[in-house]
C-alpha cells in the first residue's frame, strides 16, 4: 500500500513548456496532487516539490526546457524535482544527470506520476533531506510499449476547460519526433470524454476545447469515430462552446463539417496544419494530403460556414524547400480565404528522416520567409476582424485585473477588448451580447460595448453571430495568426513566427498561441 503522508502540508510549483495538451495535463496533476495535501506555491514561495512538463518540438524547445529546470532548481533549493512530458520520454537520462535533477518520467510512466512520486519522494523525505551529486531515476518506455492514457479535463486559472480526447500519433512526418515522444495514437472511450464534459458543466464550464496530438485520429483504440464524439459532446447541457483544436486536412470529413456547420455548440474555428504547399515538400514531410485536398477542404468549410476562423500551421524553410516551393506555399495562402498563420522555422531534429534530405535552407532564408507570411497573416487577419465591424455578436469574457480592459471571444474567434470602465467582475466566464467596434490600439482585438445582458445558457445555432463562425482561441489571449517564440499560454498572437512551435493540435510542432488566459 502506498503511503502518501509525505504529500500532507507540502507546497509544489509547476512549470509548463509546449502545448495546450500539455497545458491541460499539468493543471490534472496539480488538482491530483490537491487533493493529497499539497498546495501550490505562491510567488516568492520556495517549494518542496517542482513539477517540469516539458516540450521537444524544436531543438529550441529542448534548449528552454533544460533551463527552466535550471532556473526551478535555484529558485527552490532543496525542492523534489520530478521533469516529464516529451523532452523527458526522448532524453530521460541526460535530464538524470541535470543537478537537482531527482526523478524523471516518460509518457507512459507520467499516467503513474502520482504512484512514482509518493515512492521516490516518500523515500527521500525519509531519509535524505539534501540533494546528494548522485544521478536521478528515470522511467521511460520504447515508443512500441507506450500505451497509457492519462486522463485529463482541467481549467486551471482558465476560463475554458481543455479536454484531453487523444494522445499519440500514427503519421510519422520525416520532421517531427513527436509520435517517438507520444507513442502511437490512442483514445478513451466517447462515454468517459461525455462524463467529464458534463463535470466540467458542474463545475460552471461554458467552454471546452478538445486538445490531443492527431484528434481526427481518434477511434483507434474504441473502434469509435471521432464524429460520434462531437454529436455526444454536443448535447451536454450547460457546455455552450467547443472548439477543435488542430485537425488533419485529410481527416476533416465531408459529415464533420455539414454537422459543426449545424451544431448547437461547435463553433466554426478550425486549426488545420498545413506545413507547405508545395506538394512537392508534402511529400518529403511524408504528409497525408497535397495542396489540392487541403485548399478543397479550406473551400469546403467557407461554404458551409462563411465567417468560419481559420488558422493555419506553416513550417518554413524545411529541408527540399527551394525558392520555387516557398512560392508556391506563399501563393496557396495568398489566395485561399484562410484567416491566420502560425509560422514556425524548420527545426532539424535528431533521428528524424528529414535528415537524409539534401537541400539546406539557410537560417537567413528562414527568417525572410518567415517575415512574408507573417505579413501575410496581418494582412489577412485584419481584414477578417474588419469585416465584422459594426455587428453584434455573442462574447464568452474572461477575468481581468481591477482596473483593466476585459477580453474575450466571439464564436468566431474574434478577440473583443471592453474597456476598463465598462468591465465588471461578474462578466468573467459571461456570455454577452455586445456590437463590435473599431480596433483597440495594437490592432489585436476589437473595441467592443454591451448591448444587452447575459445570454442563454444554452444558445441555439441560429444565434451564431449573426451566421458568424466563431471558435475559440489557444490558450492566450492573442490573435491565432501569431506564432510564439514560447507556447506558453500568455497573451501573446498566434501567428507570430515561434521559434518553439507548440505541437499541440497534433502536437506537430505546430499550434496556435491565441489568447491567454
Amino acid at each position: 500500500m502506498i503511503d502518501y503522508s509525505a504529500f500532507q502540508g507540502k507546497k509544489a510549483a509547476y512549470a509548463t513548456l509546449g502545448c495546450k495538451l500539455n497545458f491541460s495535463e499539468t493543471s490534472t496533476f496539480g488538482k491530483m496532487l490537491e487533493q493529497l495535501g499539497v498546495t501550490t506555491a505562491g510567488k516568492g514561495e520556495e517549494a518542496d516539490l517542482v513539477l517540469v512538463n516539458t516540450c521537444s518540438v524544436t531543438d529550441v524547445a529542448d534548449h528552454k526546457c533544460r533551463q527552466v529546470i535550471h532556473r526551478l532548481v535555484r529558485q527552490h533549493p532543496g525542492a523534489f524535482v520530478v521533469v516529464t512530458g516529451c523532452y523527458a520520454q526522448l532524453e530521460a537520462e541526460s535530464i538524470a544527470k541535470m543537478e537537482g535533477v531527482d526523478l524523471v518520467l516518460g509518457s507512459d510512466e507520467k499516467a503513474s506520476l502520482v504512484q512514482f512520486l509518493a515512492e521516490a519522494w516518500g523515500g527521500r523525505v525519509a531519509t535524505e533531506p539534501q540533494h546528494t551529486e548522485r544521478e536521478a531515476a528515470y522511467y521511460t518506455k520504447k515508443t512500441k510499449d507506450i500505451r497509457s492514457f492519462a486522463p485529463s479535463c482541467s481549467r486551471g486559472n482558465r476560463t475554458r476547460y481543455f479536454l484531453k480526447v487523444q494522445d499519440g500519433c500514427d503519421y510519422f512526418c520525416t520532421y517531427c519526433t513527436i509520435p517517438y515522444a507520444r507513442g502511437f495514437s490512442r483514445n478513451p472511450t466517447i462515454e468517459s470524454l461525455v462524463k467529464q464534459a458534463e463535470e466540467a458543466a458542474r463545475e460552471g464550464g461554458k467552454e471546452i476545447v478538445l486538445t490531443g496530438v492527431n484528434i481526427g485520429d481518434f477511434g483507434k483504440t474504441t473502434g469509435e469515430q471521432f464524429l460520434d464524439l462531437v454529436k455526444r459532446l454536443d448535447v451536454v447541457e450547460g457546455i455552450q462552446r467547443y472548439r477543435i483544436s488542430s485537425l488533419e486536412p485529410d481527416l476533416i470529413s465531408e459529415e464533420l463539417i455539414a454537422y459543426c456547420a449545424e451544431s448547437r455548440a461547435f463553433m466554426p474555428h478550425f486549426h488545420i496544419p498545413l506545413q507547405s504547399g508545395s506538394d512537392t515538400v508534402l511529400k518529403l514531410m511524408h504528409r497525408h494530403y497535397d495542396s489540392k485536398l487541403f485548399a478543397d477542404k479550406i473551400l469546403a468549410i467557407k461554404a458551409a460556414m462563411p465567417d468560419a476562423f481559420l488558422g493555419i500551421d506553416v513550417m518554413v524553410g524545411c529541408r527540399g524547400e527551394t525558392p520555387e516551393c516557398f512560392e508556391e506555399t506563399y501563393e496557396l495562402l495568398e489566395r485561399l480565404p484562410v484567416t491566420q498563420l502560425h509560422v514556425f522555422p524548420y527545426s532539424e531534429r535528431p533521428g528524424t528522416s528529414a535528415l537524409s534530405i539534401p537541400y539546406v535552407v539557410s537560417e537567413k532564408d528562414k527568417k525572410l520567409r518567415s517575415r512574408r507570411l507573417l505579413a501575410l497573416s496581418d494582412e489577412k487577419t485584419q481584414a477578417f476582424y474588419a469585416a465584422h465591424i459594426g455587428e453584434t455578436a455573442e462574447v464568452l469574457f474572461e477575468k481581468a485585473n481591477r482596473g483593466r480592459a476585459m477580453h474575450g471571444f466571439t464564436k468566431n474567434y474574434i478577440r473583443v477588448e471592453l474597456s476598463a470602465q465598462e468591465a465588471k467582475a461578474e462578466f468573467d466566464n459571461q456570455v454577452l451580447r455586445v456590437r463590435l467596434g473599431a480596433f483597440n490600439f495594437d490592432k489585436s482585438a476589437l473595441r467592443a460595448e454591451i448591448v444587452s445582458g447575459r445570454v442563454a445558457t444554452e444558445p441555439q445555432h441560429t444565434e451564431r453571430e449573426e451566421g458568424r463562425a466563431a471558435t475559440e482561441p489557444q490558450h492566450t489571449e492573442r490573435e491565432e495568426g501569431r506564432a510564439a517564440t514560447e507556447p506558453q499560454h500568455t497573451e501573446r498572437e498566434e501567428g507570430r513566427v515561434a521559434t518553439e512551435p507548440q505541437h499541440t493540435e497534433r502536437e506537430e510542432g505546430l499550434r496556435l498561441n491565441r489568447s491567454a488566459q
